[in-house]
């Protein structure tokens, strides 16, 4: 890691800063393949509830336009929120109306759009400063977020997405371990957050073991006032709970792909159960 985070925009709760940035040129090659490799039939398949493969392509473009208009062009204008409306009704329903928007393109010109623009998105997330202030990211319960983890965020999404189109047309998730293992660790980031007003003694330790080449271990500690940290602490003190998943459950649980209680029926629970049980409630993408 060739930079120094400011701690104010990264606490170290949030753990040692990711450096995403060499993985969005080869997620991008590997969307490209994916896109371009896909039947006439493909397109029309379901990837994701309510939409198609081709909305999904077209909702990555949008991810890549707003991108580059709002942090490279400082482009301000667009929709705004309607009264009452939460920031989760807002991602939904501004993400429907651009897929909407785009359901006159043909599957041929969004793939070359998304390779042309897809293009400029990495550029500008290979050259951007990992330490600036960037967008906050909800499910790690940091706003402003520092690039680093911003970045992060939306490789994950990228990846994400790639893995959608994958399984719609009957193909596995790309077990490539240089991907999946940033894409997990970005992930745990939320495990702090998921963890806020858990109650139990400061010092408690609490872990995520995931198998795997792609896999890990991601310890939070718990501190006073219901706060929990993914900063490394000192002392032999062994986890109260380690919660064991395997790669594939690890991630679609992160993306809300399978639930809880269906991700606790896979895996294996050392200690406190209860403790356990609220890792598993982590969630990293806004659902």
């Amino acid at each position: 890691m060739n930079f120094r985070p400011d701690d104010a925009l990264s606490p170290p709760w949030l753990g040692a800063p990711i450096d995403a940035r060499p993985l969005f040129a080869p997620e991008h090659a590997a969307l490209m393949a994916t896109l371009r490799g896909l039947t006439p039939d493909d397109w029309r398949a379901e990837a994701v509830p309510g939409w198609t493969v081709r909305d999904l392509a077209a909702h990555l473009l949008g991810d890549f336009y707003g991108r580059l208009s709002r942090d490279r062009d400082g482009h301000q204008e667009g929709p705004g929120f309607a009264a009452g409306e939460t920031l989760e009704a807002f991602i939904h329903r501004v993400n429907q109306e651009w897929v909407d928007a785009l359901s006159r393109v043909s599957p041929a010109a969004l793939t070359d759009t998304l390779e042309l623009i897809g293009g400029q998105a990495v550029r500008f997330f290979e050259a951007a400063d990992p330490g600036a202030p960037s967008l906050g990211v909800s499910w790690a319960g940091v706003d402003p977020a520092p690039m680093w983890l911003d970045s992060a965020r939306d490789l994950t999404e990228f990846w994400t997405h790639r893995q959608q189109l994958r399984h719609a047309v009957g193909q596995g998730t790309d077990p490539e371990p240089r991907f999946l293992s940033v894409v997990l660790d970005t992930f745990m980031r939320a495990l702090p957050h998921t963890l806020r007003g858990t109650e139990a003694p400061a010092g408690t330790r609490v872990r995520v073991s995931v198998a795997g080449p792609a896999g890990g271990s991601w310890t939070a500690t718990a501190a006073d006032g219901g706060a929990w940290s993914l900063a490394p602490s000192d002392g032999p003190r062994q986890p109260a709970a380690t919660l064991h998943l395997d790669a594939e459950t690890a991630w679609r649980l992160c993306t809300r792909g399978i639930q809880p209680a269906d991700a606790l029926a896979h895996a294996r629970i050392d200690g406190d159960r209860e403790l356990a049980g609220a890792a598993c409630r982590i969630v990293s993408v806004i659902h």
